[in-house]
């Protein structure tokens, strides 16, 4: 696909970061099994529900101008995936507080390549006219931010103490 336009960009990153939130769908749920931390636990599943909404709302908004939100492959966060397997689930570990350390570590990546994507999607939004599309986009980057800040929270409240 040549891209002509804004639009061809914003229809292209819409894909995107549906395919992102597919593949870090099942990975969270992965490490939401393999926290140790109750508190850490919990978020990752809440994170879970915030990743489903926006895998939702985004098909909604492709659904809106007439395109299928799959059909791209996120390769950024195939990466991303592939790293939290290989240094907080497969990697062996001294004690729970350290995998949980490495845990939010991966997680916040993740998340932090969502935050990207969908302020860029909000931008792109806006610009293009779509303010409906912008203000829902807008909620989604809001509870990925929530969900960063809860995992910064958690780490500090102890986690990375205690695996100091």
């Amino acid at each position: 696909m040549t891209m002509q336009s804004l639009e061809d960009v914003y229809h292209d990153q819409l894909r995107d970061l549906w395919s992102a939130n597919k593949q870090s769908l099942e990975i969270v749920t992965e490490l939401g099994r393999a926290a140790q931390d109750k508190s850490l636990s919990e978020a990752l599943i809440a994170g879970t529900n915030g990743i489903q909404d926006g895998i939702e709302k985004i098909a909604e908004v492709c659904q809106k101008h007439g395109i299928k939100p799959n059909g791209e492959h996120c390769m950024g966060m195939a990466g991303l995936v592939k790293e939290a397997k290989a240094h907080a689930l497969n990697e062996s570990f001294g004690d729970d507080d350290t995998r949980d350390a490495v845990i939010i570590t991966q997680y916040q990546r993740m998340v932090h390549y969502g935050l990207a994507g969908y302020g860029c999607l909000v931008a792109f939004a806006n610009r293009l006219g779509h303010d409906g599309d912008g203000a829902v986009l807008q909620e989604c980057l809001d509870k990925t931010y929530d969900g960063d800040r809860t995992m910064t929270e958690i780490a500090s409240g102890g986690i990375n103490a205690a695996a100091a």
